[in-house]
């Protein structure tokens, strides 16, 4: 589970990661942070004229991505 907080957190004092410009639902990013114990989070959020759309939030995969979590591994 990852609580309300903790996307909170993420949204607003994380890193983001990759941009999406040219996303079909609008510009977002994905945005790295720590949650409870220093667990990664990955936060997907589109930033809107009055409000940041939260689009997803999820634990990163240890196996799809480099061990700092910034970087996907590639096949």
């Amino acid at each position: 589970m990852i609580t309300t907080a903790e996307v909170r957190t993420v949204a607003f004092a994380g890193t983001v990661i990759e941009d999406y410009p040219e996303d079909v639902r609008g510009h977002s990013c994905l945005v790295l942070g720590k949650g409870v114990g220093g667990r990664p989070i990955h936060v997907v959020c589109s930033p809107k004229d009055e409000y940041l759309a939260i689009i997803t939030a999820y634990l990163p995969v240890p196996g799809q991505w480099r061990n700092d979590f910034t970087t996907r591994n590639r096949p």
